[in-house]
């Protein structure tokens, strides 16, 4: 539980939105954020607003069983039920962050996995990144999707959608959200240059060793 005060909490979650509108993260209203503010309530971006729209006034504070406690004039992220279920899944999750960042999404798209273990900020950051089955966005479809993967994986594909990180903190889910959608680039232009040349098992695992050094927490699945 963050011991920041919800309107701190609140201006976060809008200071990260605007970054998603300026980095093209998203078309029209798509992409939603949620943080954990206490055990049994969350902040939700609303529903049918641009990101760089929404202001701290217009953050949604919700309960577990998807009620509104606080700014009921709005409705939560049509894609709430997927957010509740990664925080139902792991008690380390603090905030969630969904968007359709292009690169990444046409990995998602492509139905490709991120898993080349050939750029080293990944490799030690994040991990792989699998594609989830396809399932009807706004349904439990997708929390029961991504459940399985969320046991070992903080950043995951949602076939033919987008993208969608975990973090103890909004700034941890964001950051492997963009560390997702740089890779995803990296990768792509790599395919185009004959293909990306992986690292060594041998360096992954040095790399993978040097987590605690460089205080980078998480689950961090391997590929090879």
């Amino acid at each position: 539980m963050s011991m920041m005060s919800e309107y701190t909490i609140k201006t976060q979650i809008c200071d990260i939105c605007r970054k998603m509108w300026q980095l093209g993260w998203g078309a029209a209203n798509d992409g939603n954020v949620s943080v954990k503010s206490d055990r049994d309530t969350f902040l939700v971006t609303p529903s049918g607003i641009g990101k760089s729209d929404i202001t701290p006034e217009m953050i949604v504070k919700i309960n577990t069983s998807d009620v509104i406690l606080e700014n009921s004039e709005y409705r939560p992220s049509s894609e709430i039920k997927m957010h509740l279920r990664c925080y139902a899944e792991r008690n380390d999750i603090g905030a969630v962050v969904h968007a359709h960042s292009p690169c990444a999404t046409a990995f998602a798209v492509a139905g490709k996995p991120l898993d080349d273990d050939a750029l080293i900020e990944a490799v030690l950051t994040i991990g792989c990144v699998p594609v989830t089955p396809y399932a009807t966005p706004s349904t439990e479809e997708v929390g029961d999707s991504i459940a399985p993967y969320l046991q070992n994986h903080d950043v995951l594909l949602l076939q033919n959608h987008g993208v969608i990180a975990v973090g103890v903190d909004l700034k941890t889910a964001f950051q492997r959200t963009e560390t997702a959608e740089h890779w995803a680039k990296i990768s792509l232009n790599a395919r185009l240059l004959g293909g990306a040349q992986a690292i060594s098992k041998e360096n992954v695992d040095k790399l993978c060793a040097m987590r605690n050094e460089y205080g980078i927490t998480g689950r961090h699945p391997r590929h090879k």
